[in-house]
């Protein structure tokens, strides 16, 4: 479906037949939130149920008023993870909305061929999973272990494909967007060869989407074994970073005592110091490959964008990619200083 014949479709005028009657096939919002997290909603998001479908439908009225070729998806469902990760801040809501299809065009290395099974060797490596249980506030616990990447292998692309991915799947359930997610990333084993692919063009774009270009609320990034050279990769990533999101990294080192004040050892492996056996990545991995059909069906209705304005993009092409490796080489003394 195109994105300017949904908008035309979803505004009808005065006299025209009703929204229902012009998409039959458009699924019904069915709200899934337990009593306790629309009362979370409300309080920290800003969300009241009883005018939750009227800020949906204001969202996708600006949206075809606006950008009626976006080629965006106009369920309930879908628009409510943009007003949910931006408060019911419609204008912000919307942004995040352009900037998640902007990301999609301007990075065909991540999101072309997106799917399940296109990042299969990933899995399997154990690069990225996710922990079984929820911690005491309901958010899912990502854990990347960079070590299991070996760059000859695949490029750091596939890295970034197999954690979008995640993330998209996670996003899926309203729990996830009211409470967000929490990071653990374990840098044990991590060379100052390996470090260096992870340079301030892949880090900006990276950030770019985690920040501004994806619906979800990560609430804590815990990394863990970091070792010195760490202190390089740091410097690359913060110039990036918001303040809050800045403020939300938890460095622990080799403390496990640390890191269970953040994360308790109910629900982490062994490897951490937790009690809840062996990380196995079996179980997320089977999940995600399984959702090959949904994934194919949700992305074949995200249309990329022929055009878009310049303050629509989180990068800027060729100029872009200059200023970063200008940045790269005066950041390489930081990182073989650290190391």
């Amino acid at each position: 479906m195109s994105g300017e014949s949904d908008c035309t479709r979803t505004s009808p005028s005065a006299g025209s037949p009703s929204d229902s009657e012009l998409l039959p096939d458009r699924p019904k919002y069915v709200c899934t939130l337990s009593p306790d997290l629309v009362t979370k909603a409300r309080e920290e998001l800003q969300e009241k149920p009883e005018w939750r479908l009227r800020d949906v439908q204001a969202l996708r009225d600006m949206v075809c008023k606006d950008y009626p070729s976006l080629g965006t998806c106009l369920d309930d469902a879908f628009l409510l993870r943009f007003l949910r990760a931006r408060k019911f801040d419609y204008d912000r809501a919307l942004q995040l909305l352009v900037n998640y299809h902007t990301c999609r065009r301007t990075w065909p290395e991540v999101f072309s061929n997106l799917k399940p099974s296109a990042i299969k060797p990933v899995l399997e490596s154990g690069f990225v999973t996710v922990l079984p249980h929820r911690d005491p506030q309901g958010r899912h616990v990502v854990c990347i272990r960079p070590d299991r990447w070996t760059p000859s292998n695949y490029p750091i692309t596939e890295n970034i494909r197999a954690i979008y991915l995640t993330l998209e799947k996670l996003i899926q359930s309203e729990e996830t967007q009211v409470n967000g997610i929490v990071i653990l990333a374990d840098y044990k084993g991590v060379s100052l060869s390996k470090a260096s692919h992870f340079g301030p063009f892949v880090a900006k774009k990276v950030i770019g989407i985690l920040q501004d270009g994806f619906p979800i609320r990560i609430k804590a990034v815990n990394i863990i074994n970091e070792p010195r050279i760490f202190k390089g990769i740091f410097a690359i990533i913060k110039p990036f970073l918001k303040e809050k999101i800045a403020n939300r990294f938890f460095l622990h080192g080799c403390d496990l005592n640390s890191l269970h004040q953040n994360i308790p050892p109910v629900i982490l492996p062994e490897e951490y110091g937790g009690t809840a056996g062996k990380l196995d990545i079996s179980a997320w991995n089977e999940l995600l490959l399984a959702s090959e059909e949904d994934f194919l069906r949700d992305f074949s209705e995200l249309v990329l964008p022929c055009d878009s304005s310049p303050h629509d993009l989180l990068v800027s092409g060729d100029a872009d990619e200059k200023q970063c490796d200008e940045s790269l080489r005066g950041m390489k003394p930081q990182l073989y200083y650290c190391y």
